[in-house]
Parts: C-alpha cells; structure tokens; sequence
C-alpha cells in the first residue's frame, strides 16, 4: 500500500512516519527545497506528546528536556490576570515539551527513509481517485493526505465550494532570543496586543507577539521594541536581543468548519483541514493526533472504512477544540476600555473550574 502526503510540516511528517512504522510505501511532497523551518519554537502538549509515543519519538523529546505548563496570564504591569497550578496541570494531565520546529522536523525526517521525501515539489492538484498532479508530472497513490496548510492546494483541489481561511484580525510574530533568564512560560495581555515567553531546554526562549492589524500588514522589530517598552520584565528584554533576520511575521487566519475532512481516497489533516488560532497553542499538536490516529484506522480498517473512522472521530474534535481556542484568545483583543476593565477585573475571579473547562478536552486524548 502506498500513501502519497502533500506537505512536509509537522503533521505531514508525523503521518509518514506512521504510515512508515506500519509499513506502507511512503512518499512526502514538499514545496520548500528542503525539509526544515525557521525562527519559531512549539509546545508540545501532554496530548501531542502521546502522539509522538504512538510513533516512538516521544522519548527522544522528553530526553531533550522537559518544560512546565504556562504559568498563566498577567496585564502589561506584571499584574496576574489568570495564574495557573503548574504542578496540578503536570500530575492531571502529563508532561509538556517545548523545542524549536526545526528540531521537531529534523527528529520526524530522520525516521524516514531518504527515498520518501521529495522536496522541491510543487503540487497543481489533487484528484479523488488518488491522483497527485505536480511539476514533475504525476503520482498515483491508495491514498493522499493533505497537510499543506491553511492554503491547501488538496482542499482547493477537492472543497472548492468551501470558502477559503479568514483572516482573525491579528497578526503574529515568532522569534527565538539567546539565552536569558525567564522563570516560567507567561502570557501577557494588553488592549488588542498580547506576548508569550515559552524557555527552551537550552536556555533560548520562544518568544510570539500577536497584535490587531489589517491583513498584510507589516511591523519591523524596531516599532515592536517601541511598543512595549514600558511592559513588565523581561519583556522589553527580550525583544532587545532579538535579531531582525530571526523574526517571522504571519496574519492569522481560521478555516471554516468543514463538513468532511475526506473525499474519495484522500484525506484532510492539520491545518489543512481546521486551521485554528494560536490561543490553545494547539494547532500542531492536533495534527500529530490527526497523522497517528489517520495511520491507526486505515491500517486497521483499509482505505474506505478507515477513512470514515477517521472523519468520524477526528471532525468533531478537532473542531471543537478550534471553537474552544478562539473563544479563549477573543478577549486579549479587545479595545474598548470598559469591556477590558471588565475582563481585568473579572478573570482574576473566575472559578478555577471554568478554565478547565477549556483545555481539559485537548489534553485527555489518547490514541
């Protein structure tokens, strides 16, 4: 059997690493010249790291060094809007890892045969029938998994009818600074602004900024280090010992809830098929649940019945969990004063029960 995956990202990756574990023919269609990515850390959730298990790779994150739950959230004056149990959120629900993509990428390739990636590939179209148009010509597979994204060629391919991801209203940047002392991973929310700090294992920090902004906007690091000058330490740190060159700037955008994330012999995963926003922190960690769990059923099942089980258990939570993430982001980007003095006075006074509501869902998965 051979299964033909379009995008060579995290969740790509992950699903031909599965497929290769249970001995399918693998082939990875990339369009980048080569498998890797840049400027960007990611937090691998108790959830995700279960999926890692599923294709023996977790252990080789956790022995690169474990990392603690986000502490919480505090306002730009170091204030805690919302503080967090990390101890009860590790003993609960399991370990959290933060690393750089690129490392995460470079640990998936090395699990896979060099005859499966082919980088510098770039895909025209994708039929039902399991057909892979690109540059080259064609590739004929029993089945295509389509991982390309939020602007997925497979989905255009096959879901034209569906409208395409919508832009959120606030832009993203990435970037990872030299070694410096930050205690714990913290989110800080200003009017319409926010920035996260998540440590590396080695000392490095993650760190993202998302701010409101028309679509296609573009902010240098110099108007960033102006903006939050005065925000509590280490803040304006941080972003002084970030290099411009590192820094990467992306619009969020959401895809509208599909009604299928399968059609023929092919079939959906990440943000190809539920492109969330960032606020759970969530979006790679289900598609490494989508890549393991797409592997598990068709293996066991065969293609068709396979692919149902899999759109059967996959939509409904994957979509839930995208409904959960941007319903928890919406209020950092508020900006009317009153509505903001109301969320500043209110979430400190929230019942413990009410944030769990939001992040149990996505950490309890098991394969």
């Amino acid at each position: 059997m051979k299964v033909t995956i379009v995008g060579g990202g995290i969740g790509g990756l992950a699903a031909a690493v599965a497929f290769h574990r249970r001995g399918w023919e693998v082939e990875v269609l990339e369009r980048a010249p080569e498998f890797t990515e840049i400027g960007a850390g990611v937090s691998i959730q108790p959830n995700a790291l279960r999926a890692l298990d599923a294709i023996g790779l977790g252990d080789r994150l956790r022995d690169g060094g474990l990392a603690d739950p986000v502490a919480g959230v505090r306002l730009a004056n170091g204030r805690w809007l919302v503080r967090n149990d990390v101890d009860d959120l590790r003993r609960r629900f399991g370990q959290w890892v933060t690393v750089h993509r690129a490392d995460l990428i470079d640990l998936l390739v090395e699990a896979l045969p060099a005859r499966a990636l082919r980088p510098g590939t770039d895909v025209r179209e994708v039929r039902p029938d399991g057909t892979v148009v690109h540059g080259g010509g064609e590739t004929v597979a029993d089945l295509v998994v389509g991982a390309d994204g939020v602007h997925s060629v497979t989905r255009r391919s096959l879901w034209p009818e569906i409208p395409g991801p919508r832009y959120v209203g606030y832009t993203t940047w990435r970037f990872i600074v030299p070694p410096h002392p930050v205690g714990e991973s913290v989110e800080t929310w200003g009017r319409g602004e926010r920035f996260g700090q998540l440590p590396l294992p080695d000392g490095r920090v993650y760190c993202y900024v998302m701010a409101n902004a028309p679509a296609r906007s573009r902010t240098g690091l110099d108007r960033l280090r102006e903006r939050f000058a005065r925000w509590h330490d280490p803040i304006p740190a941080l972003l002084s010992a970030a290099r411009e060159e590192t820094v990467s700037q992306h619009d969020v955008h959401q895809l509208p809830e599909l009604p299928t994330y399968v059609s023929g012999t092919v079939a959906l995963l990440g943000d190809a098929a539920h492109a969330m926003t960032p606020n759970l922190g969530q979006g790679a960690c289900q598609a490494l649940e989508d890549a393991v769990t797409l592997a598990a059923v068709v293996d066991k099942l065969g293609v068709p019945a396979g692919l149902e089980e899999y759109d059967r258990s996959r939509r409904p939570r994957t979509q839930l969990i995208a409904r959960r993430s941007r319903q928890v982001g919406a209020p950092a980007h508020w900006t009317s004063p009153p509505l903001i003095a109301l969320r500043d006075a209110m979430l400190p006074r929230l019942p413990k029960s009410f944030f769990e509501r939001s992040i149990t869902p996505a950490y309890t998965w098991t394969l």
